[in-house]
Parts: C-alpha cells; sequence; structure tokens
C-alpha cells in the first residue's frame, strides 16, 4: 500500500489540513524522520551505512551470514 493510500485510509480530508503529503505522514506517524550526526550527511558514508543496514536486514529475513572468501586453491596444485 502506498503512502498516500494509508494516509487516505487514515484520514480521508487530509489536503484540507495538510499542504502536503509528508506533512499529514508524519503527524500521523506513518513516516519519522531519523535524527543523525552531521558527518554521516557524507553521501559516501551514508550510502555505505545504508548497504550494511540492507545486507542486514536481508541475513536476518532470509539467513546466512556474510559472503565467505574462496578457499585458497593454490596450494592445492602440485
Amino acid at each position: 500500500m502506498s503512502l498516500r493510500d494509508q494516509v487516505d485510509q487514515l484520514l480521508p480530508s487530509w489536503r484540507q489540513w495538510y499542504p502536503s503529503l509528508f506533512d499529514a505522514a508524519a503527524d500521523l506517524g506513518l513516516i519519522r524522520a531519523r535524527v543523525c550526526p552531521p558527518g554521516s550527511l557524507l553521501l559516501r558514508t551514508r550510502h555505505a551505512d545504508i548497504q550494511r543496514a540492507a545486507e542486514e536486514a536481508h541475513r536476518e529475513k532470509w539467513g546466512g551470514g556474510p559472503p565467505e572468501d574462496p578457499p585458497d586453491r593454490s596450494r592445492d596444485r602440485v
């Protein structure tokens, strides 16, 4: 269900009181801002944190661990 559908379901006449969908959704508790330190606003840091969170969520839902390095086969050669 989209954010607009959720807001419309909870407050059908939201347009009368709110200038934007996001203001209505925030007041209804459907979305929340995350407070973060200024250093985390750097894109490379933010993207790394988002990637890490996505990988962790995937592992929690589907199991498994971080990808392992393939075994070193150079010692198997004679």
